[in-house]
């Protein structure tokens, strides 16, 4: 067998983000989430509850699944780090996880209209999306493997910003030949094609299977070019506890990994709650189509894969602290926008009726939350090197994961308590601003450089 390059290698590691981010991009955010948030909105409306009480408890539904989603992950997400290392292997845990993946993202198609069946498809979509969350624990505990301190920073936002072009290219092809519009065509004017029924929402509903067809495509140049690169030895679940517990106690008094693992654990909690509510404000509050979301989705992705490279060239310039302290910020006066912004005033200042400024201003929000989402979580990932075991990376990424995962359930559980509350959707994303302003402090703690085993970052 030909030897595999290290720039090979790279490249497979790159396309795990490009059959992957689909899952984020087209079904949570632009496409499956916003069908769902219409769906379960028509249904309480079939009940005989009013509007606003309508979107916000269609709302409610999608927070706590991802609550209990993020929990399931969090509880895991060490154990899993600790599993890999004792046993040097990657790739099976990789091809576990991607059989969930794809199997909740194929058994979305049977979201039917009428909201019969929504509290089973929000079970199979958490399935999915435990899956996809899993299998990353792993992508970036191969990271350290790929490059030095000054070079993982530019290949980890080099992969984001691959995988970020991947999911435009599979939004893009959604919109053009399966989403259906009002009118029952696509955005490029087209019935959805394969004869899929628009009445019954075929089209949107072929969003599932879709994506689970990309990932079984694109992940082939991962199994084929990232192989492990040693076995230690056999799995036990008792011998990952007993990792885990050496790491905990090893972990104690390393302050700036401390503050990293904490901080980092708030402020990406808020981004997904971001990500995970954005196309379903556009849906509740400016009352957008899914194609008007998909277009939404395909600027926002241009701004995510350009900041991320971008990104990641700052990153091996400056470092990963100060960009992800400047991605934070940006978000931070993103999400205090958004909570100011309705159909009908910006900031309390009434607009004409029919007015488009909210949705410019919506779309400027976007390539924002994509652009420095995708930076933040590069930068991150490249700071967390800077913070790991080069003997045990699966271990130190799981407890990145489960820092990431920890508190997953508060971001969406606060938005479903506000809302509840409030009866208001944007009043319901206000929490996620002190998620990120208490993530930002505890950043300011972080040493620029890490904190390595036996030394400590400048």
């Amino acid at each position: 067998m030909a030897e595999i390059t290290a720039r090979k290698r790279i490249w497979g590691w790159y396309f795990f983000d490009w059959a992957s981010q689909p899952y984020h991009t087209v079904l949570m955010t632009f496409i499956f989430g916003p069908y769902f948030a219409g769906v379960a909105a028509e249904y309480f409306l079939g009940t005989g509850l009013e509007e606003n009480l309508a979107d916000a408890r269609a709302q409610t539904m999608w927070s706590w699944m991802q609550a209990l989603a993020g929990l399931t992950i969090a509880l895991g997400a060490p154990i899993m780090g600790a599993l890999a290392d004792t046993t040097g292997r990657v790739r099976p845990w990789m091809a576990f996880f991607s059989l969930l993946y794809v199997t909740g993202a194929t058994l979305l198609w049977f979201t039917f209209p009428d909201g019969s069946n929504m509290w089973t498809m929000l079970v199979v979509f958490a399935v999915g999306f435990i899956g996809a969350e899993y299998a990353l624990i792993f992508i970036n505990s191969q990271l350290p493997s790929l490059g030095d301190e000054k070079t993982v920073g530019d290949i980890s936002g080099s992969g984001f910003a691959f995988g970020y072009i991947g999911g435009l290219f599979a939004l893009a092809i959604m919109l053009v030949f399966f989403a259906e519009q009002g009118s029952g065509k696509t955005l490029a004017g087209l019935d959805p094609i394969f004869g899929l029924d628009a009445d019954q929402r075929e089209g949107t509903r072929a969003v599932g299977p879709f994506v689970a067809l990309w990932y079984i495509v694109f992940m082939v140049p991962y199994f084929l070019w990232v192989r492990d690169t040693g076995h230690k030895g056999r799995a036990t679940i008792a011998g990952a506890f007993r990792k885990l517990g050496s790491t905990l106690r090893g972990i104690k008094g390393r302050g700036s990994l401390i503050n990293f693992l904490l901080g980092s654990m708030l402020y990406r909690d808020a981004l997904n709650g971001l990500y995970a509510f954005g196309g379903i404000y556009a849906t509740l509050v400016l009352d957008w189509e899914v194609t008007q979301i998909g277009v939404f989705g395909v600027i926002s992705g241009l701004g995510a894969a350009a900041f991320s490279y971008v990104g990641g060239k700052a990153d091996r310039a400056f470092g990963p602290k100060p960009v992800v302290m400047t991605a934070v910020v940006t978000l931070i006066l993103v999400c205090i926008v958004i909570v100011n912004l309705s159909r009908a005033a910006i900031f309390g200042v009434p607009l004409a009726e029919g007015s488009q400024l909210p949705d410019v201003i919506f779309i400027v929000c976007g390539v924002f939350i994509g652009g420095m989402g995708g930076t933040m979580q590069a930068a991150s990932r490249s700071l967390m090197v800077r913070h790991t075991d080069p003997a045990n990376p699966a271990e130190y990424f799981g407890l990145y994961g489960l820092s990431g995962r920890a508190t997953a359930f508060i971001a969406p559980a606060l938005v479903g308590l506000f809302t509840t509350l409030s009866g208001n959707v944007r009043i319901g994303v206000s929490p996620l601003i002190a998620l990120f302003l208490v993530g930002l402090v505890l950043l300011a703690l972080v040493k620029p450089q890490g904190e390595r085993i036996g030394g400590s970052g400048q």
